[in-house]
């Protein structure tokens, strides 16, 4: 059978993009490599009982139009919002709360600074601001280098957009897209501990420093997503993340969509300049007027694609694309809750994201660490513990901690493989942890470690790249993944990507699949 589109790859902008396209009237087959659909954003027991988001942990981002149009929630997701942003433990005993309501944010963050608790609601009005610069830029086809009167048109009207903007927030806009976190914060706040605990998301899933150019960015970009209606808050779906792609592909089912697990793709085909189809390692070929790649840019330019049927300059230009963000993810069965020793028992700041990164400087040195030695001796940690707000996910009186960790290098120095490393690397996340909650190593009944290789391994993630490609200056917006091909169209014809490495760029948020399948139904 013939489609009208294959789409490789089952995560979640796949699937959005497969059902917006088969809502167009068009056949479409979705072609997953694992045995489950979903991508790094799945539910999976990896111990007896315990069950966990195994790589991607948490959602805010999910456009809200992508909730509406796909009916996640009349199919029965359901997002609990986190109580507070963010717990952050300090080694001297205290700790900072952010969120849960202006007032209370102000009264955590006057322990440290009255100044800072004074500049907060200012700050924060600011990034939401900037941040609806970002919804809108985000929800459109970025303008095409060289796309002629349409990509002028194009550029005219999102620049349009932003120049009706009050001067001091297109200043705003400035500083968040260019500067480093530091640089932003700085202005800001005086308290290291504060800039510390807001300038976490500027790290996240970014091999870099607060310290280097574009990390406010980053910053920013984590702050654009909401939850329930609620602008810049962060959640948790009932079941895990996997809940959230299982409930896409009843929606892919019900318009259409033929969606086939274990079947990994090793080659696209192409036939006069213009694609034709994949054939799957199995060696069945699966023939589709286009195809659409739910995978990096550089899985697909470098190990699906022949050489010869890319031109030379866009060969040398890919080959400059940058993965690699730096990640490790770790998940933990536990017998009991961390016990914090700055405030212990059990509360609300088990069920908000625990971040162990007390300063901007902490961050920095993680970052160097990771350059000069393989990974940080104080990596950057954020820690989720699913199971005290979704019980469903352990045996009771039992827990599941779900740990990101930052500034693991993609690849170690002397040619050492993560293989080696991968126990050792984790035994210093664990003793991380415990210097904050002296009871989490004794409370370990089993871990599951996804080193940069283990992420490549299993999700395909080039560099375990979270993001498919580095959310750095020169690979955002009208040149991501390349100037020339931000329209979500490859450089062979009837071939389009629809992955994290298109605009907006990585996490959970459905954008480029939904913005890809626009594309691809304007182009016929």
């Amino acid at each position: 059978m013939n489609y009208d589109d294959v789409i490789i790859g089952g995560g979640h902008n796949g699937l959005v993009c497969a059902f917006y396209l088969a809502q167009a009237g068009r056949r479409v087959r979705v072609l997953e490599r694992r045995h489950i659909v979903g991508g790094a954003a799945v539910t999976e027991e990896f111990h007896p009982g315990f069950r966990t988001s195994i790589a991607s942990y948490t959602v805010s981002l999910l456009s809200p139009d992508v909730i509406r149009d796909m009916r996640l929630t009349e199919r029965g997701l359901c997002i609990i919002e986190r109580p507070f942003a963010g717990f952050v433990p300090y080694s001297d005993d205290r700790y900072l709360v952010l969120g849960g309501g202006p007032e209370k944010a102000q009264a955590q963050v006057r322990k440290f600074s009255e100044k800072d608790a004074e500049a907060l609601p200012e700050y924060e009005n600011m990034l939401s601001e900037v941040a609806d610069v970002l919804r809108d830029i985000a929800n459109k086809t970025p303008p095409n280098s060289g796309g002629g009167l349409r990509a002028l048109l194009a550029t005219a009207a999102q620049g349009y957009n932003l120049a009706r903007l009050p001067v001091e927030t297109q200043r705003n806009v400035l500083d968040l897209f260019t500067k480093s976190a530091r640089s932003v914060l700085d202005s800001w706040f005086e308290s290291d501990q504060v800039k510390g605990a807001l300038g976490f998301d500027s790290v996240i899933g970014f091999y870099g420093s607060p310290d280097t150019p574009g990390s406010a960015y980053v910053l920013l970009h984590h702050f654009f997503g909401e939850v329930n209606g609620k602008r810049g808050a962060w959640g948790h779906a009932i079941g895990g993340m996997g809940a959230i792609t299982a409930k896409m592909a009843q929606a892919c089912v019900d318009v259409g969509v033929e969606i086939s697990l274990n079947s990994p793709v090793c080659k696209v085909l192409v036939d006069n300049k213009r694609v034709s189809g994949v054939a799957l390692e199995s060696g069945e070929v699966v023939l589709g007027r286009t195809v659409v790649a739910n995978v990096g840019p550089k899985l697909l330019y470098e190990r699906l694609i022949e050489p010869q049927a890319l031109s030379k300059p866009f060969r040398r230009a890919m080959s400059g694309f940058q993965t690699g963000c730096g990640s490790f993810r770790m998940n933990v069965a536990l017998k009991e809750l961390p016990q914090f020793t700055c405030l212990p028992g059990d509360g609300d700041h088990h069920r908000a994201a625990i971040f162990i990164a007390p300063s901007l400087d902490y961050m920095d040195r993680a970052y160097r660490d990771a350059r000069e030695f393989g990974w940080s001796r104080e990596p950057v940690i954020d820690m989720m513990l699913p199971s005290a707000v979704d019980p469903s996910l352990a045996p009771a009186g039992s827990h599941v901690a779900a740990i990101f960790c930052q500034q693991f290098a993609p690849h170690l120095p002397d040619g050492r493989s993560w293989d080696d490393a991968r126990e050792d690397a984790a035994d210093t996340v664990i003793e991380t942890i415990n210097r904050y909650a002296p009871n989490f190593r004794d409370s370990i009944i089993a871990r599951q470690i996804l080193s940069p290789l283990d992420l490549e391994r299993i999700f395909g993630l080039v560099d375990g790249d979270i993001m498919h490609g580095a959310m750095s200056l020169d690979q955002l917006w009208a040149a991501r993944p390349l100037l020339g091909h931000a329209d979500y169209r490859g450089p062979i014809r009837n071939l389009f990507m629809c992955g994290a490495g298109t605009h907006p760029g990585g996490g959970v948020t459905g954008l480029p699949g939904r913005n890809a399948a626009r594309e691809v139904v304007r182009g016929w």
